[in-house]
């Protein structure tokens, strides 16, 4: 009898478990990491959308259900609640700087969030789109798990308010470096912070990677971005509906 390659073997023993969506989430993340690393980290050259990319041609030519791929993954979806909370740590050791910047911090993150979600759901009613997609899509600089609940809250559609957040954090990294000198933006601490507020845990762990005060601040306006997120959003969307209804 005609023995399966090793390869096979461990296809066929994978794709009967759980451990084949983490596998294949872990490969595909190590292969667009390499890829990023081997363009000298462009910002071009995204992790996350090259990941995503392997993830869903996988998906695609193998047949696998979602809810299949996801019962594996769901292990690494676990993990990014404690990664968050480990937020805490550079932030506390960045606490002395973050103290002399409070009221320049308190007042960004203010128009930040504000101007995220009033633009968002203004250009999507603006070009014709449905009042529900507007509502999906006014949370969407927020963390995933806060951007989906809101939306659902409100009336939007969590799956579609999830592409979107993901779209927003794989942007927002991919032009942010250019944006910066463009504008002449040298601190560290502004960049972090602009990246967390706009493009949440993806911008975060790209200004990890250039240093801890970049990420530091990242992480602050990425936490913070989510609180003001959850609580002007209910506020902000229905008074954006009523006055753009007639457009």
């Amino acid at each position: 009898m005609h023995k399966l390659p090793e390869f096979g073997l461990i296809w066929v023993y994978l794709s009967a478990s759980p451990l084949l969506g983490l596998t294949l989430t872990l490969c595909a993340y190590a292969c667009a990491h390499w890829l990023y690393a081997s363009c000298k980290f462009s910002p071009l050259v995204n992790p996350v959308a090259i990941a995503i990319a392997l993830v869903c041609a996988v998906l695609a030519f193998s047949g696998m259900s979602y809810h299949d791929y996801f019962s594996g993954a769901q292990f690494v979806h676990f993990l990014l609640g404690p990664a968050t909370v480990a937020l805490a740590i550079p932030l506390a050791r960045q606490l002395p700087r973050l103290r002399k910047s409070f009221w320049p911090l308190f007042c960004g993150i203010l128009c930040g969030s504000v101007t995220a979600i009033v633009s968002a759901i203004a250009i999507m009613l603006l070009m014709g789109g449905s009042n529900q997609l507007a509502l999906s899509i006014g949370p969407k600089s927020a963390t995933t798990p806060i951007a989906m609940a809101v939306s659902e809250k409100l009336g939007g559609l969590p799956a579609v308010t999830a592409m979107l957040v993901i779209g927003t954090g794989i942007f927002g990294t991919v032009v942010a470096r250019a944006l910066f000198n463009w504008m002449r933006i040298e601190s560290h601490q502004v960049r972090g912070f602009a990246l967390g507020v706009t493009s949440h845990g993806i911008g975060t762990a790209r200004a990890f990677q250039v240093s801890p005060e970049m990420g530091a601040f990242a992480g602050l306006g990425m936490g913070l971005n989510g609180v003001l997120t959850a609580l002007l959003t209910p506020a902000l969307a229905p008074l954006m509906l009523r006055l753009l209804a007639h457009q």
